[in-house]
């Protein structure tokens, strides 16, 4: 299908969950919809690349685009949006104890304002982005390609991989990058000198995500079975394993598909999971929360966290928005963002508070200011 059909067969409910990828074919194709768009894309659930006029009608009805302006998105208060979420006194817990908390000082922006965007060089899309201690980024798309550029999107280096959609990619403590290799279930390391090793071996267990702790350099991987079976794992700094995280105190699987996972500042463990949402569980691998937000159809990709603890995670959807959580699960706000950005699919923060944003289908990132 093209970019136009796969905006029309998402918008259907029933087919807002379907994965569309990029459609690799050997000669290129016409839309029969629209003849001057090309076919590259296609959805994985469906197996479509194209659609007749009656296909279309179908599986959708009459579609009707409203042309409108972009505009500046402001953060939603909760207050405004969710004022049921958290009870009065849980609430005047949460406001106690951030009041007492020295990192409170900072507050979020009541828009984000857009600093600059550029085209990444050497990749398709942005699924999943890594930075370096010395400002640099690692970016890798859908089709194993992962690009290290500097800040302003200067092409660095480039490695081709097996990775794919997920969060493959971390820098450690020392400026390394590892990453996964799904198809020989093993992980990789590279050093700062270019120096490509394998890092550990995974058994039958297939490596999705991983993270490299900044707290104290522990590397923490989700990871899958062919039985469907779903874990993370923690290693030490020489890939030692020190901790087994598979089930909560009720015996009952925490993971579906564990595709992106990251570490809060207070240690928390927070994994992105496709199939059961956000799942968050502290240091010690006890299962704190899970949080799946109020639409059914609510499927979360790229996450990270902010100085204050806040846990912010992409949401397929087509109102372009990014969920922001509190430590504890709590929904805070809604972070919308359309200037130029369609279909947020992963994100960071670097140390000066700016969040960068890579997209589904585009090589654009786009750098916004995230605090004031």
């Amino acid at each position: 299908m093209c970019k136009q059909c796969r905006d029309e067969h998402l918008k259907s409910p029933e087919n807002r969950n379907h994965e569309v990828v990029l459609y690799q074919q050997h000669k290129q194709q016409q839309c029969k919809i629209h003849p001057t768009k090309d076919i590259d894309m296609l959805c994985e659930e469906c197996q479509v690349d194209q659609y007749s006029k009656s296909d279309i009608a179908i599986l959708l009805g009459e579609i009707h685009v409203l042309n409108t302006k972009a505009e500046m998105r402001e953060i939603r208060p909760m207050e405004s949006a969710h004022n049921a979420a958290i009870s009065p006194t849980h609430k005047q817990m949460k406001e106690d104890r951030e009041i007492s908390d020295k990192t409170q000082t900072r507050s979020l922006s009541a828009s984000v304002t857009k600093l600059r965007e550029f085209i990444l060089p050497g990749v398709s899309n942005a699924h999943h982005i890594s930075l370096d201690q010395l400002d640099r980024l690692w970016i890798s798309d859908s089709e194993g390609n992962l690009v290290q550029t500097d800040l302003q999107g200067n092409k660095i280096q480039e490695i081709k991989t097996s990775g794919g959609s997920q969060g493959y990619h971390t820098v450690t403590q020392g400026g390394d990058l590892v990453f996964t290799d799904k198809d020989n279930k093993v992980i990789n390391r590279i050093t700062q000198d270019n120096n490509i090793t394998q890092f550990m071996k995974t058994g039958n267990w297939t490596p999705l995500s991983i993270h490299s702790s900044h707290i104290n350099g522990d590397i923490l991987v989700g990871m899958k079975t062919v039985e469907e079976d779903n874990k993370v794992i923690r290693y030490n700094k020489t890939g030692k394993e020190l901790q087994n995280i598979q089930w909560n105190n009720k015996g009952e699987e925490l993971y579906g598909r564990p595709d992106y996972i990251t570490e809060n500042t207070n240690g928390d463990i927070c994994t992105s999971d496709y199939i059961k949402g956000v799942v968050v569980v502290d240091k010690s691998g006890k299962h704190r929360f899970s949080y799946k937000s109020q639409e059914s159809n609510f499927r979360p990709f790229g996450i990270c966290t902010d100085v204050l603890c806040h846990i912010l995670v992409c949401y397929r959807n087509y109102s372009n928005t990014v969920h922001i959580l509190d430590q504890d699960g709590q929904f805070l706000s809604l972070l919308h963002i359309q200037q130029g950005v369609e279909y947020p699919r992963c994100m960071c923060i670097d140390g000066e508070n700016n969040l960068y944003m890579g997209q589904a289908f585009t090589n654009t990132l786009t750098v916004f200011k995230y605090f004031q």
